[in-house]
């Protein structure tokens, strides 16, 4: 009974090995269906449905933003004026009149433009101008593999990941369209982007004596709207590495062609003046607000004989990270700055006409020209220089051959030579008279 108690007989299981396997071989082969037929066959979400969504995000994310600056300034009044910085104690000049202090609401009464009434203007001067530069940009990437040789070192740089080989850009396309600028307006903004067209009770309204619209970093603000809808496409092949457990152990060819469709938004654009004492030029600043639209269409090719096509998620995570990387670099709060470089005439910068204004003759060369006729002079001008360097060299080489003639060199006559009556002409000496020598 003792033994009994001490060494209990063990369970029978319920399933043999063999059915233990089947079962566990069964479970896997479910969760790799439901893993294909959800996330890689998943029906996507309509375009309108996904735009939706990223357009409140975007929204709740510059509203948090603007709420945390609003806070800020309300626990700590003092932060929203910036530092003084110490200023050099330079000589000012008593001829050069310093003009009085300029603000934003001097700027709008000196150009007539009233924020609160004015209607926004079209743009179709600016469409042409824009029309005119990317129709140049694309002529001028078809005359050579600039973009492509660019592209394809920016694909394959320092940040590709290690399980992708080699990527290949098998298409490319620059668009036919032209983007659409409409709707300009000016809207006031402090130095943190927020706008001043907004009165005490909500109104829309602009106070120019404000002292939020008298605070230094208070600039105007131009927004505008784009629409572009075109086919600008970017195709690219490679393939995926399988690196384990051992090197190259399974290669994935993959294919994807994305293009963008279509884009609208608001783009503003506006001016840091330049800060002399840190010497910081001027800039320019732009960036696109929240409620923007970006429309992608994305095709893939996973596979080398048994081919899977347009793979729905595949499209979901290029488009989503296509859209982040929009997101962070060009969407409020966040914003491009370009330095802006100096605006007064050089002579240096000075292009057209080939003749000077005071109608004097002068060459081609010093005559300034355009870009392409510019080129055409510098080729001449090479071409006259080795021209003129042939024939000195090939004068030289005449000049060695023939027998010299300075006076170094000149014969020297005998006696016999000077005749009869041994007379001699002196050299400057005057006509008729003689020097007579002994014999």
């Amino acid at each position: 009974m003792a033994t009994t108690d001490m060494c209990p007989m063990k369970p029978e299981p319920t399933l043999s090995f063999t059915q233990g396997l089947i079962v566990g071989q069964i479970s896997v082969v479910l969760l790799i269906a439901a893993f294909i037929k959800f996330f890689i066959f998943g029906e996507a979400p309509s375009p309108e449905v996904t735009a939706t969504i990223r357009a409140a995000e975007r929204r709740s994310r510059t509203l948090a933003h603007r709420q945390s600056l609003l806070t800020l300034r309300s626990t700590t009044p003092d932060a929203t004026k910036s530092p003084q910085q110490p200023t050099l104690n330079k000589k000012k000049s008593s001829i050069l009149r310093s003009p009085p202090t300029l603000t934003i609401g001097s700027i709008l009464n000196k150009t007539y433009y009233n924020v609160d009434s004015h209607q926004p203007e079209s743009l179709d001067w600016f469409n042409v101008l824009i029309a005119q530069t990317i129709a140049q940009f694309r002529s001028d990437a078809q005359q050579d593999d600039a973009i492509l040789t660019s592209l394809t070192k920016a694909l394959n740089g320092a940040s590709r990941p290690d399980f992708l080989d080699e990527i290949k850009i098998t298409e490319l396309t620059l668009g036919e369209d032209f983007p659409i600028f409409s709707n300009c307006r000016i809207i006031p903004v402090d130095e943190d982007g927020l706008s001043l067209n907004t009165g005490p009770n909500g109104e829309k309204r602009f106070d120019a004596n404000s002292s939020r619209a008298k605070r230094e970093g208070s600039r105007l603000q131009a927004r505008m709207d784009v629409d572009l809808s075109d086919m600008i496409t970017l195709a690219l092949e490679t393939k995926i590495l399988l690196n384990y457990p051992k090197r190259l152990t399974a290669v994935l060819p993959v294919a994807l062609a994305v293009s963008v469709v279509r884009f609208s938004g608001t783009l503003s654009i506006s001016f840091i003046p330049s800060n002399p004492s840190q010497l910081t030029p001027t800039m320019m600043t732009f960036s696109f607000l929240d409620d923007y639209r970006l429309d992608f269409s994305v095709r893939s090719l996973v596979g080398s004989r048994s081919r899977l096509q347009d793979v729905p998620k595949i499209a979901q995570i290029v488009e989503s990270r296509l859209h982040r990387w929009f997101d962070e670099r060009a969407v409020e709060p966040r914003f491009q700055e370009i330095a802006l470089p100096s605006l007064w005439p050089r002579k240096r910068n000075t292009r057209g006409g080939d003749e000077p204004l005071d109608g004097s003759a002068s060459s081609t060369a010093s005559g300034s020209a355009g870009k392409g006729k510019g080129r055409e002079i510098a080729k001449e001008l090479k071409e006259e220089a080795r021209k003129e360097f042939q024939a000195e060299a090939a004068a030289g080489q005449r000049r060695e051959m023939s027998p010299p003639e300075n006076l170094r060199y000149r014969r020297v006559r005998s006696r016999g030579d000077r005749g009869s009556t041994g007379e001699f002409s002196m050299p400057g000496s005057l006509p008729g008279m003689t020097l007579d020598l002994p014999p």
